[in-house]
């Protein structure tokens, strides 16, 4: 990189102290209360962020850490509105939002701070990606600390990195300690750079206080990544000045502080004497500088006392409640009228054709999964896109769930639309990290800034006689979490209009598939429409009693009801999406039948079964004529043997027995 020019060590120098007093007055706020929650300060640490973003353009982009205010400033430069976010204002960042670890700007390419360590790696590789895939030259800085170099997205994000040849720099800050644990104790080498090595990726190792050397070592990487050369390791020898957070006390030894905060290792000091000794700046001038950061500062300060908290209507208005019923709005309330003939289709070729006319309809449409773009996959149910789109769209990854999973994220926010396929739902609790705390939660952080629209297809269910490992049912746990939307097609009419309007949608979507269901076929229309997510189907009309059933189910509950026709009539309704629930549809049901028997494969105890009946009892309690009733698995591991696998979930004479609970 060419050497800095006078302005640009001038202005080097301004950002430097920018963060320097931005901290200081952050601490001093919050002792005086008018800052609140962790803050996690960067004193010390200011020459790798400046160093650093001064090597990037403007469209860049960067992830950060915790510890994102050094990176924020250095990134994006805007004081009042990142001092509004610390406390708290709508004027902030991110509305407010976000608060101090979670600070978002994306006209500026900054794709936020995170509470969750390590979090940011799979982000940085998804924007890194995007750009490639986009044909542009931009670059992503992946800032991360010697405490995140030791957890395992780091050798998965490094093995995509280099496999693809991607635009990123992993920025290790080693600041020698990890909350109250110094490096220390923490790394078996002295070294953490050479890590990259085993990858095939270039590493180097700068002096971190020293803000021209990081500057340099950066630019480097930087040009390396715009060229089509693939991903740098860098890391930065600093120092953390500050206890780890506001709420915990140092233990580390005086004489230690006392070192780094010396002139000789301080940056700024250290880079105050280079620029008066190279006589780049006068005494004069340097002074002029703090002058003019104070007086930014003070008038950042009193915007952000001025500005307004966040209006309580953001979240009582619903507006990033996904669990709003589709049927509030115009827009999602019926589905394109189908058009063209039908014919007979299977689940699993409903699914292919739904992601291959989607991709053909949106170019930011990719597919991404293991074994995707190998004979489509596993159940084939990626079949034939491969040979239509190429391996630029449908992208075969290795068995690293929360590395993929953390690059869908950060290829949604640089402007793509992912297609994840998860083999098995159970190894999604490889990737929980990015998509509970990533996926499901960055477009309310940012403010809404950012969408996710992500699309996780995972399959699920037991019956296949695969064991405990394979057989698991987790719709629950993932309705559970703000943020997400969750639905469960039961047909492959459903399979192909659910799974286009989950791709469609500008959030995360997780479509559970059922694998006894693939070769399953029936009549599916041709031509444009959908079903849309918050809509459920009244599979079968009855008067006594009404059966809620969950995804495979729907043919055992069809089953009990024609089984009892001419005895009980059994109104079926099948959800076919649990968040949102159409409560509207199970309600009249209800209201109608005045009874309820809701039926699923994963265990009774905490299923969703649960919340619907606690759904009906707030809303239609008066209509019960009996108690309604939860059907679900047993409360133990699928086991293997098939005789015991079928008695631990719910069967159609099983389905005909508490019916006749509901309806003596």
């Amino acid at each position: 990189m060419n050497k800095a020019t006078t302005s640009q060590q001038a202005e080097m120098l301004r950002k430097m102290i920018e963060i320097r007093r931005f901290e200081e007055e952050v601490k001093r706020l919050y002792r005086a209360k008018e800052i609140t929650g962790a803050i996690h300060l960067y004193i010390g640490q200011e020459a790798v962020a400046v160093g650093a973003c001064s090597a990037l353009r403007d469209d860049d982009f960067a992830t950060s850490t915790h510890r994102p205010h050094g990176h924020c400033i250095a990134k994006v430069g805007d004081l009042p509105r990142t001092m509004a976010e610390m406390m708290g204002r709508e004027t902030g960042l991110s509305g407010g939002f976000g608060g101090s670890m979670h600070q978002f700007c994306k006209e500026k390419g900054f794709l936020g701070g995170n509470g969750i360590v390590g979090g940011g790696m799979g982000i940085a590789l998804g924007a890194a990606f995007s750009a490639q895939r986009r044909g542009t030259d931009q670059v992503t800085v992946c800032f991360f600390s010697d405490g995140a170099s030791n957890q395992g997205v780091l050798s998965e994000c490094l093995n995509l990195a280099a496999l693809w040849k991607l635009p990123v720099i992993f920025l290790c800050e080693n600041n020698r300690y990890a909350a109250t644990t110094s490096v220390v104790q923490s790394t078996s080498t002295e070294d953490i750079a050479p890590r990259a090595e085993p990858y095939a990726i270039p590493w180097d190792i700068c002096d971190g206080n020293a803000v021209l050397e990081v500057r340099q070592c950066v630019g480097k990487a930087v040009a390396r990544a715009r060229g089509g050369g693939g991903a740098t390791f860098i890391e930065a020898k600093t120092y953390r000045v500050e206890p780890h957070c506001g709420i915990i006390a140092d233990t580390r030894d005086e004489e230690e502080l006392s070192l780094w905060m010396s002139p000789e290792r301080d940056p700024i000091h250290r880079f105050e004497h280079l620029l008066l000794q190279e006589g780049a700046l006068s005494e004069k001038e340097i002074q002029d500088v703090h002058a003019a950061v104070e007086a930014d500062l003070e008038s950042a300060i009193a915007f952000a006392r001025g500005s307004s908290p966040p209006p309580l209507e953001l979240i009582t208005g619903r507006r990033y409640d996904v669990g709003v019923q589709p049927a509030d709005t115009a827009e999602s309330a019926s589905s394109p009228a189908v058009t063209g003939s039908s014919r007979s289709l299977s689940y699993a070729d409903a699914i292919c054709e739904a992601q291959r006319e989607e991709m053909e309809r949106d170019e930011t449409v990719f597919v991404i999964g293991e074994d995707v773009d190998i004979e489509g996959g596993v159940f084939k149910l990626t079949r034939g896109l491969l040979e239509a789109f190429g391996p630029e769209r449908v992208v075969g990854t290795p068995i690293s769930e929360e590395a993929f999973c953390g690059l869908a994220v950060g290829a949604a926010m640089a402007g793509l639309r992912p297609v994840v396929e998860i083999m098995y739902i159970d190894f999604i609790l490889m990737a929980m990290d990015p998509i509970i705390n990533q996926m499901a939660k960055i477009g309310f952080m940012s403010g809404g800034q950012f969408s996710m629209p992500v699309t996780i297809r995972a399959q699920a269910g037991a019956g296949t006689v695969e064991g405990a490992q394979h057989s698991q049912s987790f719709e629950a746990w993932f309705a559970h979490t703000p943020g997400f939307k969750v639905v469960m097609p039961g047909t492959a009419y459903d399979a192909k209009g659910l799974l286009r309007s989950a791709i469609r949608d500008d959030g995360p979507v997780l479509v559970i598939e059922n694998r006894l269901l693939f070769y399953e076929k029936e009549d599916v229309p041709e031509g444009e429409w959908l079903v849309p997510i918050g809509q459920a189907e009244v599979v079968r009309e009855g008067t006594d009693v009404t059966v809620v059933a969950l995804g495979y189910t729907r043919r055992k509950a069809l089953a009990a009801a024609e089984s009892l026709e001419g005895t009980i009539s059994v109104e079926v309704v099948d959800p076919r999406t649990i968040v949102p629930l159409d409560m509207a549809t199970i309600g009249e049901s209800v209201r109608k039948t005045g009874r309820l028997l809701v039926v699923h494969e994963a265990p009774t105890r905490n299923g969703f079964g649960a919340e619907i009946v606690r759904r009906v009892i707030d809303e239609c309690f008066d209509y019960l004529d009996s108690p309604p009733r939860v059907l679900g698995g047993a409360n133990v591991p699928a086991p293997f043997s098939p005789s015991l696998e079928q008695a631990c979930i719910p069967q159609v004479d099983t389905i005909v027995t508490a019916i006749h609970t509901v309806y003596p």
